[in-house]
C-alpha cells in the first residue's frame, strides 16, 4: 500500500479553467422537431468556455452557414462596412444557446479544417487587411451591438487554426493553404489591426497543431515585428498526461524566450489518441469509455500543476472525439462526469497538493471557504493490463467523507460514507472524496 499525504496548510492558489471544451450544447432554441438535447447536462457541468472551431461542420450549430468567416461574409468582394453583407443568424443562434447554458464562446476567427479533396475556405484571403476588417465587424456584432447584434462578454478571439499542420510543399493543406511566410504576414496584419481596435479584448492564436520548430519561428518573427499576442494556443493528442504537461513547458519556454512573458498558454485541443492510423479506431473506442474519462481527469489534474493556463477538451460536438455525450442520443458518457467533476472545483477557495506522488495516480484537490476538502484521485495508464494499486489518502482530519466512484460500472455515484480512506483502485478508476 502507498500513501498520499495532502498538505492542508499550503495554499497552492486558485483553480485554473480545466473543463472548457470545443463545441457547445446540442440544442435548438428555434425548433423542437425530432427533439434531442443535452442542454441541462451541459449546463450542469459548469463549462466556462466553448471554442467554436469546427462547429461549421455540425448541423446542430448551424452547419456551413455559421462560425467561419467565409460563412458569415460569403462574398469577399462586398462592402465589409455594410451589415447587410453579413449572415449572422446561425452563428447568433449557436452562441446564444451556448450562453444560455452558462458558457461563453471562445471565438476562432478563421475556417473549419477541410479534409476533402478540394479546398475552399482554407485558401489564404486575397486581401489580408480586408479580412482583418471583416473580423473587426464580427467582433463589433457580438460585443458592441453592430448590425443588430449583441454586447456579449466574449474576451477571447483566436486567429486561425493549425497553420503548421501541413508542410509548405504538401499537396493537401487542410488548415492553411499558403506558406509559413504568408501566414506570418497574415497574422501580423490581423493581430495588430484587431488589438488596436479592441485593446480590451484578448487577441491571440495561432492554434498550433504540433510543430515546435514552426512555433519558435513564429514567435521569433512576431517579436521582431512587435506583434502583440495575448494568448498562445496550441494542440496535442497523447496517451499519457505527462506528454501534455511536458509539451506545455516547452511552449512556455519559447514564449518566455521571445519576451511573451505575460502571454497565456492555452491548450485548446486535446484528447486521447494512440496514433492516427493502425490504432485510431482503438483510440476512438477508448475516448468513448472509461479509459477516455480517466485520461480526462488525469490530464486536468496534471495541467493544474503545470504552466498551462487553460484546457479546452476536443470535443463536445457530436463527433468521434466526443467522450462526454453519445453521438445518437446525446446522453452522457463516462467522460461527461469527468467534465462535471472538473466544474465543481471552481467553487473551492484554494488548491492543495500532496507531499508525495504515486506512479500513475493523479490528484486534484482543494478546500472550500469552510475548510472542507474535495479531492479527485485517478488511476490511469495507457497500459490496459496495469495491475491494481492500493492507495491510502491522508488529510490528518478525523471526520467522515462521502465517496463517489467513476469506473466501468459506476457513473460518479455515491458509494459510501466513511472515515477509512483506503482504496483498491484498478486501472481506469476515479474516486471523488468530499468531506461531510
Amino acid at each position: 500500500m502507498e500513501t498520499l499525504k495532502f498538505n492542508l496548510k499550503k495554499d497552492c492558489g486558485k483553480f485554473k479553467i480545466l473543463n472548457a471544451t470545443n463545441g457547445g450544447p446540442f440544442h435548438k432554441r428555434h425548433a423542437n422537431d425530432q427533439y434531442r438535447s443535452n442542454f441541462i447536462e451541459y449546463r450542469d457541468a459548469k463549462i466556462p468556455y466553448s471554442r467554436n472551431h469546427d462547429s461549421n461542420a455540425m448541423g446542430i450549430y448551424g452547419g456551413p452557414y455559421a462560425h467561419d468567416i467565409k460563412a458569415i461574409f460569403p462574398n469577399f468582394d462586398a462592402d465589409e462596412t455594410n451589415p447587410e453583407n453579413y449572415d449572422f443568424a446561425c452563428t447568433d443562434e449557436s452562441i446564444l444557446c451556448t450562453l444560455e447554458a452558462g458558457t461563453k464562446t471562445f471565438y476562432r476567427l478563421g475556417q473549419t479544417i477541410e479534409h476533402q479533396i478540394k479546398k475552399h475556405g482554407t485558401i489564404p484571403p486575397k486581401d489580408f487587411h480586408k479580412w482583418a476588417r471583416i473580423c473587426e465587424h464580427v467582433i463589433l456584432h457580438y460585443t458592441e451591438g453592430w448590425g443588430n447584434g449583441f454586447t456579449h462578454d466574449m474576451p477571447y478571439w483566436e486567429i486561425w487554426n493549425e497553420p503548421d499542420l501541413d508542410a509548405d510543399d504538401s499537396p493537401n493543406k487542410r488548415c492553411w493553404g499558403g506558406t509559413k511566410a504568408q501566414f506570418f504576414d497574415f497574422y501580423e496584419i490581423v493581430a495588430k489591426h484587431l488589438k488596436n481596435r479592441f485593446p480590451h479584448l484578448k487577441i491571440g492564436g495561432p492554434a498550433m497543431a504540433y510543430r515546435l520548430d514552426w512555433a519558435e519561428d513564429f514567435l521569433c518573427e512576431m517579436q521582431k515585428r512587435q506583434v502583440p499576442i495575448d494568448f498562445f494556443s496550441w494542440h496535442i493528442y497523447a496517451i499519457e498526461p505527462y506528454h501534455i504537461s511536458e509539451k506545455g513547458e516547452k511552449y512556455r519556454a519559447l514564449l518566455d524566450k521571445y519576451g511573451y512573458y505575460n502571454t497565456e498558454s492555452i491548450l485548446n485541443e486535446w484528447n486521447y489518441v494512440r496514433d492516427w492510423r493502425e490504432s485510431f479506431v482503438y483510440s476512438l473506442e477508448s475516448v468513448h469509455g472509461i479509459k477516455g474519462a480517466t485520461f480526462m481527469t488525469s490530464v486536468m489534474s496534471e495541467a493544474q500543476k503545470s504552466s498551462i493556463d487553460m484546457l479546452m477538451y476536443y470535443d463536445t460536438r457530436p463527433s468521434g472525439f466526443n467522450g462526454a455525450f453519445d453521438f445518437y442520443t446525446y446522453r452522457p458518457l463516462k467522460g461527461y462526469y469527468a467534465l462535471k467533476w472538473g466544474g465543481e472545483f471552481y467553487e473551492l477557495e484554494k488548491e492543495i497538493r500532496t507531499e508525495n506522488n504515486i506512479k500513475d495516480v493523479y490528484t486534484l484537490a482543494g478546500v472550500d471557504k469552510d475548510g472542507k476538502i474535495m479531492a479527485l484521485i485517478t488511476h490511469y495508464s495507457d497500459n490496459d493490463d496495469k495491475e491494481n494499486v492500493q492507495v491510502k489518502v491522508e488529510f490528518n482530519k478525523n471526520t467522515e467523507y462521502d465517496i463517489y466512484l467513476l469506473d466501468k460500472d459506476h457513473n460518479a455515484e455515491l458509494v459510501k460514507t466513511t472515515t477509512d480512506l483506503t482504496f483498491v483502485m484498478p486501472v481506469y478508476t476515479c474516486i471523488m472524496i468530499k468531506e461531510k
